[in-house]
């Protein structure tokens, strides 16, 4: 099956003192989204940015800025980042106590609503809220820090969750994006698209160009590349 690709550089990997240089930066070199990584050094043992910053970053940029939240308790930053400009919202089920109604929160704010997965979290959570789902994300790292080395377990997590799309879709269901976050570079992006994945956060591996005059264009190109040249997944 033919999918559509997007690349969604994290902001967890570039330069916070020139922000707003960086998002109009990858956005000029073919970026899909902006990653918005949120930790709250509780539910993950780090502490990030907040909906101020993006607000801040915002009107430098207009491609949709997909929030992480790494957070617990969730309701109430999720509807925080609604107002400061987000487009997409993902949290991890086991940070809310209600899952179905912190997903309809975010659809009802006027954001996509999605779920996210460590590489221990079991999938039994998707199991009566497909419904409510627009996107997908499966943590190839464990999180918390930018940088790590991609998980190949997490291969096998992507096969079946897009098993799980796949049927939703096939019964009527609407679309839902299957992303993927951590570790993802060049050299095993084709891989990870075969598996399954049709939406790639890339940290370091954009922020990360060595010549970031030019270099965000050249990386992204090369990303873009190495999925025009994937294999296509064998058949179910």
């Amino acid at each position: 099956m033919n999918r559509s690709f997007r690349i969604a550089p994290s902001l967890l990997s570039a330069d916070f003192a020139r922000l707003g240089e960086e998002v109009r930066a990858v956005e000029a070199a073919g970026a899909d989204l902006i990653h918005f990584d949120v930790m709250d050094n509780h539910y993950v043992p780090n502490l990030t940015i907040g909906p101020m910053v993006c607000q801040a970053i915002r009107p430098h940029v207009s491609i949709p800025i997909d929030v992480h939240l790494m957070v617990r308790p969730v309701d109430r930053l999720a509807a925080d980042f609604a107002k400061a400009g987000a487009n997409l919202i993902t949290f991890h089920p086991e940070a809310s106590d209600h899952v179905d109604r912190t997903l309809q929160l975010i659809r009802d704010s006027g954001c996509r609503a999605g779920l996210v997965f460590n590489p221990a979290t079991p999938l039994h959570y998707l199991d009566h809220v497909m419904h409510r789902l627009d996107i997908i994300l499966l943590m190839s790292v464990n999180p918390g820090f930018g940088g790590q080395r991609f998980i190949d377990a997490t291969l096998e997590k992507l096969k079946a969750v897009r098993a799980r799309i796949d049927a939703h879709v096939a019964a009527g269901g609407q679309p839902i994006w299957l992303e993927v976050d951590g570790g993802i570079k060049v050299e095993n992006i084709a891989q990870v698209a075969a598996a399954g994945a049709d939406t790639f956060v890339a940290g370091s591996a954009v922020f990360g160009a060595p010549d970031p005059a030019g270099g965000y264009v050249g990386v992204m190109g090369q990303l873009r590349a190495a999925l025009a040249a994937r294999q296509a997944p064998p058949a179910a």
